[in-house]
């Protein structure tokens, strides 16, 4: 699998971070425990086994830094009792421009990332038994203003990272 993703300024990403640190000394399996140098904070754009990346991105990455907020919590299905916990994105208009010009080159994406189809989020946790998503809630505070700095290609096959700007 191959995605590209938006990544955070420097008080965004340890914010964050700080989130998945909160929720595992909550007994919540967070992201906190995923070690992988790969691992950081990140709202993907767009996704798919054959992801290429678009051959004019002329001027795409010139909308960053980009300012998002983040609004409440989303939970996706993970398994029979347990969820996805994720920080909900608020859609602005240039989140959204930038968005639907990337997805303009690469008609390959999975369908849930495409514009139209996307919810973007930031994960917090996986598989979370459905239990602890009140004490999980608890030790949230989902009101947060922060900025996406730059962008990245992530390879699932060969774990590598390829810096977009």
């Amino acid at each position: 699998m191959r995605s590209i993703e938006l990544v955070f300024d420097g008080f965004t990403d340890s914010t964050i971070r700080a989130d998945w640190s909160r929720l595992a000394a909550a007994g919540v399996p967070s992201l906190a425990g995923h070690t992988a140098p790969s691992n950081s904070p990140h709202i993907t754009l767009a996704a798919g086994p054959g992801l290429r990346l678009p051959a004019d991105l002329d001027g795409l990455w010139q909308l960053l830094p980009l300012d998002v907020e983040f609004s409440g919590a989303q939970l996706f299905p993970a398994g029979p009792g347990k969820f996805v916990l994720a920080r909900s994105v608020v859609v602005t208009g240039p989140l959204l421009q930038l968005h639907t010009r990337l997805h303009s080159g690469i008609p390959e994406a999975l369908p849930l990332t495409r514009p139209g189809a996307w919810t973007p989020h930031v994960t917090l946790a996986r598989r979370v038994p459905a239990g602890l998503l009140g004490p999980a809630m608890d030790v949230l505070d989902l009101r947060l203003q922060g900025q996406c700095s730059g962008a990245r290609l992530w390879d699932s096959a060969t774990r590598t990272i390829t810096p977009l700007r």
